[in-house]
């Protein structure tokens, strides 16, 4: 399996051979690279500090012990924080005046794999040009190591995140009072990575008395795939009908996607997070402006491959909604334009910039229970109460050598009476339809998303572009 270089950082499986694998030798020259370009685009500062966290991935502490021994041999101060969740690590970053972060996560990917998700001194992501500026020193292999006078220091602080937890519980559409009246009783599926340890702490927090943990122990055992998909959520929904559970809520292994399940044990739908979400938020927008002095606008943001849905609860109320390429830097750069109040990504993940810039399931969490308080409603009432579409994911394991670029004209030629949109991929527009085709960020495959007012139409747009992509290749 080849490393996978993208905006969402460096990421391959564990073992096998450098430049092949993540490795090792590999993990430290992107390391070094990422402190170099560290030291290089802060030339003011004198001393250099950098907030590292990990999922518990049964590699992250070989991972983590090669990060810090690389960043300390380039004079860089280490903040370690331990098991954390992506978004604690980037609200970290600002809090403790730090250069930049590293989080050490292959977020919804299986089992043997890991990655180095590289951050700025606002905690955001790298934009693509700061990431090629990373690849292009790590290829340069030039370090210049500081002396044993001059390494950087090493510190363990694991209470950092709790700093995250009240900053959200200091929101001003969190109603800490409101949602502890109701009693909720909750599951939580923590996939045993962090999400077990800090989900359930914001809960108790949060005023939630009745939690279930299943899948909690930070061990990184993953007991079903990690990523938020109904087909792997079975012991969760099963759970939730055995308890006579009010709402299940499931994260991925850093904890920056986000899927409930409803009292039914039924998936409200991971699309529907961040449309669940933004119905609150732009309901209640002048609370927020009114707090914020007018900093956003009645906008929202999310990617090309997100439902039809935030669309069209963005113009219930009279907002304006723009589409992103997929990528969290990408929508967070599109939300910058726009001022957008809420953002994210389809796939579970909210981004309310009042907070952060940042996909965060906890904050997630915290804004839905303080809207379903509010309803004073079941989930499955909540969900019933928004637009209904329905989506296919579906995907194309690719062949070494293929030419994605070539194949994805094919398919813009052969559709080009429709609307098309290239600023990712290929993204084909009906009155009723869409469908998405790009190549992941992430893994070798082509991902083919489809929505429609019906399941079955969605189903059929997928089976109809699969064929033509899959004739092509033949």
């Amino acid at each position: 399996m080849s490393i996978i270089k993208s905006i969402s950082g460096i990421r391959g499986t564990i073992g096998g051979q450098p430049g092949e694998n993540l490795t090792p030798l590999d993990i430290v020259k992107f390391s070094l690279a990422y402190g170099d370009y560290i030291k290089q685009t802060n030339t003011q500062t004198e001393k250099y500090k950098i907030v590292i966290g990990r999922d518990a991935r049964v590699s992250g502490e070989m991972v983590k012990n090669l990060v810090v021994s690389s960043l300390m041999s380039l004079g860089i101060d280490v903040i370690d924080m331990g098991f954390a969740s992506t978004p604690s690590v980037e609200l970290a970053v600002v809090s403790q005046k730090a250069q930049g972060g590293m989080i050490m996560t292959a977020s919804h990917n299986p089992q043997g794999w890991n990655a180095l998700k590289l951050l700025d001194a606002q905690g955001e992501f790298l934009s693509s040009v700061q990431g090629n500026k990373v690849l292009e020193i790590a290829e340069g292999n030039n370090f210049i190591f500081s002396p044993e006078e001059s390494l950087g220091y090493y510190l363990l602080d694991t209470y950092i995140d709790q700093n995250h937890i009240k900053d959200i519980l200091n929101l001003s559409l969190v109603n800490k009072e409101l949602i502890s009246s109701k009693n909720f009783k909750i599951v939580v599926d923590g996939i045993n990575s962090v999400g077990g340890m800090i989900v359930p702490e914001l809960l108790r927090m949060l005023g939630v008395k009745e939690i279930i943990e299943l899948n909690c122990e930070p061990n990184g055992i993953f007991n079903h795939k990690p990523e938020p998909l109904a087909e792997n959520l079975t012991g969760i929904m099963e759970m939730v009908k055995k308890e006579k559970a009010d709402l299940g809520i499931v994260v991925d292994p850093d904890v920056d996607r986000l899927a409930f399940i409803d009292e039914n044990g039924e998936m409200f739908g991971e699309e529907y997070t961040l449309v669940a979400v933004a119905d609150y938020i732009l309901r209640n927008f002048e609370i927020i402006n009114k707090t914020n002095s007018g900093k956003y606008n009645l906008a929202t943001v999310s990617n090309l491959s997100s439902s039809r849905a935030l669309k069209d609860i963005t113009e219930k109320y009279q907002g304006k909604y723009e589409a992103a390429a997929v990528g969290e830097v990408n929508v967070v750069t599109k939300m910058k334009e726009t001022k957008a109040v809420i953002g994210g990504e389809g796939n579970g993940g909210i981004i309310f910039p009042e907070l952060h810039y940042g996909r965060d399931a906890l904050v997630g969490i915290a804004l839905f229970l303080t809207y379903l308080s509010q309803e004073n409603i079941p989930v499955s009432e909540l969900r019933k109460s928004l637009p209904e579409y329905f989506m296919v994911k579906d995907r194309i394991d690719l062949s070494a050598g293929l030419d994605v670029k070539n194949l994805l004209l094919k398919i813009k030629e052969e559709y080009k009476a429709e609307k098309i949109t290239d600023i990712d991929g290929i993204k084909i527009d009906w009155a009723d339809s869409w469908v998405h085709l790009r190549s992941s960020n992430t893994e070798p495959i082509i991902r083919v998303y489809a929505e429609a007012k019906t399941l079955a139409l969605a189903e059929e747009k997928v089976k109809e572009i699969k064929d033509k992509i899959l004739a092509y290749i033949k």
